[in-house]
């Protein structure tokens, strides 16, 4: 039997995590601690004992934690998961706060996995402000976990080389998104046509940044170059917003975690895209559990038709689906990783040490590749 933990600031990627755990054969959820992330913690309390209830699975107990970073501040995800963390789906029957356990979140983390010492996964989907506070209250929790998977950070970046030449900048990035987006972005940046963000409002302004026709001798106006999914963030320009909610969070989990840690990156979760079609069929089930993420999911799917997405992605179940089932995963990176806590834009962003500076003995194992069809499976038992 394998045990879990799970950290969530529950909106509906995390909700579809938790029932594709819920639904795996030889799985036990100990509990489920939440965070303020997408949403304030009460409403993630109350997001957890929906999906429980609709599960049903009253039993598995849910615990109340950090309402704010460490540092005291918030960033708010309302825009995409709705105000209450659930696409604002009515619910009127929904559990209420009542069912939330007495002890808080940071204690049951430290106590569960005290009483199951090497047996227990803790998959963390949320900022990691519980996490960090639960090493930082006992030193030895991280020793004493199987191991730690979690969904955040940010992996890839290219830049050109200086030798590069202009017109070869803006052919490659021109290839790359007629290959990926079918057109090429052409608008006027600094007086000349340039291939760039024209989808800045939709992928964010790291994308493409000024790569001109015409040809540029002066290397220093040649900024650098990344596509649709590097170098980007989904909350700032280059941070993932689960590690840009709480950097300092992020920081101490990525240093002070001595377990196996597996990191299910915002580029990874990306490129590994479920296609729509997808998407219906496994929405068509005629399961209360089908017609309950139906609900849920309505405001991201109409989100994500506007903007001609090919596809969605559940970030936090790829971190699930790896803790579940080891042989999900086909490929990882093993690296040293950290966070950027300082900048005017890259606080907050994961650093992947390739060229092994930081000297540091443990290392990540970033998801590469993973077998989709497993994961189409885990994600179709979910709603059965």
């Amino acid at each position: 039997m394998k045990k879990l933990l799970v950290d969530v600031d529950c909106g509906v990627d995390d909700a579809q995590a938790i029932m594709m755990a819920l639904a795996a054969p030889g799985v036990q959820i100990l509990g489920i601690t939440c965070v303020q992330g997408n949403t304030s913690v009460d409403n993630v309390c109350k997001n957890v004992l929906r999906v429980l209830k609709v599960c049903n699975h009253p039993e598995i107990p849910v615990f109340r934690g950090a309402t704010k970073s460490l540092l005291g501040q918030t960033i708010s995800a309302g825009d995409f998961h709705g105000k209450d963390g659930l696409g604002d789906a009515p619910h009127p029957d929904a559990p209420g706060l009542d069912l939330v356990q007495k002890e808080g979140a940071v204690s049951a983390m430290i106590r569960i996995v005290n009483e199951n010492p090497g047996e227990v996964s803790l998959v963390a989907t949320a900022p990691l402000t519980n996490v960090a506070l639960a090493v930082k209250l006992d030193p030895t929790f991280p020793q004493k976990l199987k191991g730690l998977y979690l969904m955040g950070g940010n992996t890839d970046c290219t830049r050109p080389t200086p030798i590069e030449s202009a017109s070869a900048i803006e052919a490659r990035v021109r290839a790359d998104f007629d290959l990926r987006l079918g057109r090429a972005a052409i608008m006027s940046v600094i007086g000349k046509k340039c291939v760039r963000a024209q989808f800045a409002a939709r992928w964010g302004d790291g994308d493409v940044r000024t790569v001109c026709h015409d040809s540029v001798k002066n290397r220093s106006s040649r900024q650098r170059i990344c596509d649709k999914m590097k170098a980007r963030g989904n909350i700032t320009v280059c941070g993932e917003y689960n590690f840009a909610a709480d950097p300092e969070a992020a920081y101490i989990v990525l240093n002070e975690f001595i377990c196996p840690v597996y990191i299910a990156s915002w580029e990874f979760t990306c490129r590994s895209e479920l296609p729509w079609a997808f998407c219906d069929g496994w929405l068509a089930q005629d399961t209360d559990k089908a017609r309950f993420m139906k609900q849920i999911f309505k405001q991201i799917m109409e989100s994500s038709s506007s903007n001609k997405t090919q596809g969605f992605i559940s970030c936090d179940s790829y971190a699930m689906a790896a803790a579940i089932d080891e042989t999900y995963i086909i490929e990882t990176d093993h690296k040293a990783v950290t966070v950027e806590l300082a900048g005017n834009f890259c606080r907050g962003m994961m650093v992947v040490d390739h060229l092994e500076i930081l000297k540091k003995t443990h290392k990540a194992h970033i998801l590469k590749k993973v077998d989709l069809e497993k994961f189409k499976t885990l994600m179709m038992n979910a709603l059965k």
